[in-house]
């Protein structure tokens, strides 16, 4: 895009974005107030309907639940912006057998050792996001980072078979989906996205939370899924590929 034709898209969508602005800025309770509307309906609406003990939980996907679906698409934006940059170019080109490099028999060992570890509390922390800290964001992070303890464990190669690419995109696309196709199926039955669509159980109990810890589930394989592609490019970009006139020394 020129800079003539972002001057103009600018002077077209400033001023309504501006009256916009002020129109919503307008609605807000005034400074000071002892009127704090979202806070009431954060506990009696988002916690205490949700039978959801997780406050924060909730009100991402009651409250805030567009701008949750905003954050999942930045997530998904910047991997495919990664892969894409960091694609094999035309002069570089893959080495077959990389150099794994010496690691200690203790790193290899706690590797190994802290894998299911770690993605046993990732799946745990998705699967209690309606009832203590954390959820599908937190959970998905740990998932990812226990994986890569593959790496840590120095086989790069098991990490490669273990999680191929394209299997990880289509994961990472169908788990977003998922939480867009929640989201519209709310906002069709329930007269808003995200809003709840399932019976919430009662409070404290694993299956409660009405349509949290399914909207947690998808959020977690989508958030492993797409940290896992990440350093998966950054890696394979620093390991496996090299330009063509390089010469790996002796």
């Amino acid at each position: 895009m020129s800079r003539r034709a972002r001057v103009v898209l600018f002077a077209l969508v400033a001023p309504v974005f501006s009256v916009l602005f002020v129109l919503a800025a307008r609605g807000l309770p005034s400074f000071g107030s002892d009127f704090h509307p979202y806070g009431d309906r954060a506990v009696t609406v988002a916690t205490v309907q949700r039978a959801s003990a997780n406050v924060v939980s909730s009100v991402n996907f009651d409250q805030r639940a567009v701008d949750t679906l905003g954050e999942e698409f930045i997530l998904f934006g910047s991997v495919i912006g990664t892969v894409v940059l960091l694609r094999p170019s035309p002069e570089e080109r893959e080495i077959g057998h990389p150099e794994e490099g010496r690691v200690l028999p203790t790193t290899r060992l706690a590797g190994y050792l802290l894998l299911p570890v770690s993605v046993l509390v990732g799946c745990y922390v998705i699967a209690h996001g309606q009832l203590s800290p954390g959820g599908g964001f937190q959970g998905g992070v740990v998932l990812a980072t226990g994986w890569h303890l593959l790496y840590v464990a120095g086989r790069y190669a098991a990490l490669r078979r273990a999680v191929p690419q394209t299997v990880l995109e289509v994961i990472e696309s169908l788990a977003v989906a998922a939480f867009v196709a929640l989201g519209v199926a709310g906002l069709g039955l329930g007269g808003g996205f995200l809003a709840n669509m399932l019976p919430t159980g009662s409070l404290g109990a694993l299956l409660s939370g009405g349509t949290v810890p399914v909207i947690n589930a998808a959020i977690g394989v989508a958030v492993a899924a797409a940290v896992v592609l990440l350093l998966a490019a950054f890696l394979e970009q620093t390991i496996i590929l090299r330009r063509a006139d390089h010469q790996d020394p002796p």
